[in-house]
């Protein structure tokens, strides 16, 4: 598994892809959105970063756009970018409220969402303003469901 793994590193690092990726990781506990954002609730604050299917197709992250600590964010809405070699995205907020943190790490390491997508890659935190809209975001299996078949299209 180790060997495995090295083997995979290096070739993700050279840009080589020896099968190719049928799937991406999706996380249980966590809701997503149709642009490919997940966001953890805890109480009122929630975690937002873009997924692992999204960084996939996005390629080496070379820039990620923050917004600002205190901005308000709209779910739905655009509130920074991440910047690849191969395009520019907008990043959508899986929710509404005012942003507490952002991951000022992605600073210097914007490659973090490309290895830690779920962990270290996090992009900001939120105070949610209307956890009914939680509701309208897909669970775990749904998001499979969607990348599978967005995958299917393309």
């Amino acid at each position: 598994m180790a060997l495995r793994l090295f083997a995979s590193t290096t070739v993700s690092k050279l840009g080589i892809s020896l099968l190719p990726r049928s799937f991406a990781t999706v996380i249980g506990d966590l809701k997503y959105t149709d642009s490919h954002e997940w966001v953890k609730v805890e109480g009122n604050s929630a975690t937002v970063g873009i997924t692992d299917h999204a960084q996939d197709h996005l390629g080496d992250v070379v820039y990620v756009e923050l917004p600002e600590e205190g901005a308000s964010v709209t779910q739905g809405s655009p509130f920074g970018a991440v910047e690849s070699v191969k395009a520019t995205s907008d990043i959508n907020s899986p929710v509404s409220g005012k942003v507490t943190e952002v991951n000022k790490e992605l600073e210097n390491s914007p490659a973090l969402i490309n290895g830690h997508p779920y962990g270290q890659g996090w992009i900001m935190k939120v105070e949610v303003s209307d956890s009914g809209e939680l509701n309208s975001l897909m669970d775990s299996e749904k998001y499979s469901k969607f990348c599978e078949e967005e995958d299917a299209k393309h």
